[in-house]
């Protein structure tokens, strides 16, 4: 089978006119046949691409042609079946949303702590360990020990601290994310309020499950990932969860045989919030990818639209003709 890499990249730094890479970074994109979504901000790039091994390097060499991104931080992985449909690339306010102006993770962050002395911090019984990432994330997997702040986005995060965190009574805390670029900012914030000794993980989940080996590990459970696979797990080989296609986030076998599961339309989670005008919409979308799948064609994505337009040729061809 073919091995498709998967990379997550990301770097703060500062770019001066990010809408000058867009179309150039994009037009690479498509012409490799790299998939995936990557973000371009004034504070720098975040996001994850997918293709062969060839291509990828080909994107990756382009970006650190680029003075300000020669040490672009990635974490790869492979798998067997793309996990994107589109390649683009997005200009936005933040290259990961905290909603806080004034945090710049260039000036002030974290200690960095790389993968092999994670476990031995993060056994510190003086050290609170927080995940940085959404709940349903956290549900899906941790390091042993870790709070979960019970956020539904990252813009929650700075509530969490002022209502939870303490600089005076929590003197060492650890955090970690998926890849580490939104403990960058989460670490930056904390320094901010006034906490002294923090510490984050070098290069995320993503980077201890690729370092460090599974007997020694202080992980339980999957990773989630923003990608087809939903989650990996230590192995960072595709996991064991699907992902509901109305509310996108995962779910179990045991989610799947509940009565309140539509294939396409709601999960237990969502039920409750999907209204019935939605959820015709989302069966007939459903129905429509099982239609294409049945015809081993594309419903969305590059693929889709070559097809679409290799269809419209062969119609047009057809009617001359005749």
């Amino acid at each position: 089978m073919t091995q498709i890499v998967v990379c997550a990249l990301y770097k703060f730094v500062r770019l001066e006119q990010p809408q000058q890479l867009q179309q150039p970074l994009l037009d690479l994109m498509l012409a490799r046949r790299v998939r995936g979504t990557l973000l371009l901000a004034a504070e720098g790039i975040n996001g994850t691409i997918a293709g062969a091994r060839s291509d990828v390097d080909t994107v990756l060499d382009w970006l650190r042609g680029h003075t300000q991104f020669r040490d672009l931080d990635c974490k790869e992985s492979t798998t067997t079946v793309a996990p994107f449909k589109r390649s683009r690339v997005k200009l936005k306010k933040e290259i990961v949303t905290m909603g806080v102006d004034s945090i710049d993770p260039k000036q002030s962050t974290g200690t960095y702590v790389d993968p092999a002395e994670w476990n031995q911090l993060i056994s510190d019984p003086e050290v609170l360990l927080v995940d940085t990432r959404n709940d349903y994330e956290c549900e899906v997997g941790s390091f042993e020990g870790a709070i979960n702040p019970g956020t539904d986005s990252f813009r929650d995060f700075p509530e969490y601290a002022k209502n939870q965190l303490d600089h005076l009574k929590h003197r060492k805390i650890a955090m970690f994310c998926t890849g580490g670029i939104r403990c960058e900012k989460s670490t930056a914030y904390l320094k901010q309020q006034g906490f002294e000794e923090v510490y984050h993980l070098r290069g995320g989940i993503l980077k201890y499950l690729e370092s460090v080996p599974e007997e020694d590990s202080l992980w339980q459970g999957e990773c989630f990932v923003f990608d087809d696979r939903v989650t990996v797990n230590h192995k960072l080989q595709k996991g064991s969860y699907d992902q509901c296609h109305a509310c996108r986030r995962p779910i179990t076998e045991a989610d799947k045989k509940s009565e309140h599961f539509v294939a396409g339309a709601s999960c237990p989670r969502c039920y409750l919030d999907i209204s019935a005008e939605k959820k015709v919409r989302l069966l007939e979308r459903e129905k429509q990818m099982r239609l294409a799948e049945m015809r081993g064609e594309a419903h969305m994505g590059e693929d889709a639209r070559t097809q679409l337009q290799t269809k419209r040729e062969r119609k047009y061809q057809s009617k001359k003709e005749d």
